[in-house]
C-alpha cells in the first residue's frame, strides 16, 4: 500500500512538472515581432538591485523578508556614524509602510489576451488560391495592470514583474505597443468561393501571488543597527503582464462575412 501511494504521488509530481514545462512554451502560432515592430518599445530593465553593505546588514536583520527594490534603494541611500561616541545612543526612526516582498503562486499565459488586428482576404470570387498575410492596420496599445487596488500599487507591480520575468524568461511589460503597418512574412492560403480571416493577439502573463505589507523601523543601539517590521499583514493579488512584441495569430476560413 505505501509502494502504491509513493507512485501516486510521483506520477503527480511528474504530471505537475510536465504542466510547468508546457505552460511556459511558445505554441507555434506565437511570433516575436521585436524586428519587424514599426514602433520601438523601450526595454524593461528592471534588474535586482544590489544591496549596500550596510543596507545588506540591515535586510539580514529584518524579521520579514525585504525585497521592495525601492525600500533597498533607500537603505543604499542612507548612512549611519560608527563613532565611538555613539555608544548608549538610542532611536527609532520610522521609515514608513511599505510593501516588503511578492511570493509568486502562479504564474500562467493567455495567448489571447486581447485582439490588436484582423486581417479579411475575399476570394469569393476567385478561381484559384490567393494568400494572406499579417499587417497591423492601426497602433494599438496592450495595457495590463493589477486585478484589484492595493496600497503600494506601483512597488507591487515591480516586485510581481521582476519574478514574472525570472520564472518566464520573457520580455514582458505593463504597456506595450503594436505599430501601424508592422508585418509578418508568414503565408496562409486561402481557397477558391472563400474568405480568409487572420485575427492577431497580444498575449499576456497572468502572475497571482501573496504581498507582504509592514511598517518599518531603524532601530539605532550605540553602534549596533537592525530593522524591525511591526504590523505585519498579508494579501493576495493577481496582475496581467503583456508580452512585450509578441503576437499570437489565429487563422479561420469562412463561406461568408463574419
Amino acid at each position: 500500500m505505501k509502494k502504491v501511494l509513493i507512485s501516486l504521488v510521483l506520477l503527480l509530481l511528474v504530471g505537475y512538472s510536465i504542466a510547468v514545462s508546457v505552460e511556459a512554451k511558445i505554441p507555434g502560432g506565437v511570433k516575436d515581432i521585436s524586428k519587424e515592430n514599426t514602433y520601438p518599445n523601450p526595454t524593461q530593465d528592471l534588474p535586482y538591485l544590489q544591496p549596500s553593505e550596510l543596507a545588506q546588514q540591515l535586510v539580514e536583520s529584518a524579521n520579514v523578508p525585504i525585497e521592495n527594490p525601492d525600500l533597498i534603494r533607500l537603505l543604499n541611500e542612507s548612512s549611519v556614524s560608527g563613532s565611538p561616541v555613539a555608544v548608549g545612543y538610542r532611536a527609532t526612526v520610522f521609515l514608513g509602510h511599505w510593501a516588503l516582498n511578492y511570493e509568486s503562486g502562479r504564474t500562467a499565459a493567455n495567448w489571447e489576451y486581447e485582439k490588436i488586428n484582423t486581417n479579411v482576404t475575399d476570394n469569393r470570387g476567385g478561381e484559384r488560391q490567393i494568400q494572406n498575410f499579417y499587417r497591423q492596420e492601426a497602433q494599438k496599445r496592450v495595457t495590463g495592470g493589477l486585478t484589484a487596488k492595493i496600497p503600494e500599487a506601483e512597488h507591487v507591480k515591480k516586485m510581481m514583474l521582476l519574478k514574472a520575468m525570472k520564472k518566464t524568461n520573457l520580455p514582458l511589460s505593463f504597456d506595450t505597443i503594436v505599430g501601424a503597418g508592422t508585418k509578418q512574412d508568414h503565408v496562409y492560403n486561402i481557397p477558391p468561393k472563400k474568405m480568409g480571416y487572420l485575427y492577431a493577439y497580444a498575449p499576456a502573463i497572468n502572475e497571482k501571488g501573496k504581498v507582504t505589507y509592514g511598517e518599518v523601523y531603524l532601530v539605532l543601539r550605540g553602534n549596533k543597527q537592525k530593522i524591525i517590521v511591526k504590523n505585519v499583514t498579508s494579501q493576495g493579488i493577481g496582475a496581467w503582464i503583456p508580452i512585450q512584441d509578441h503576437v499570437s495569430f489565429r487563422f479561420s476560413i469562412s463561406d461568408r462575412p463574419r
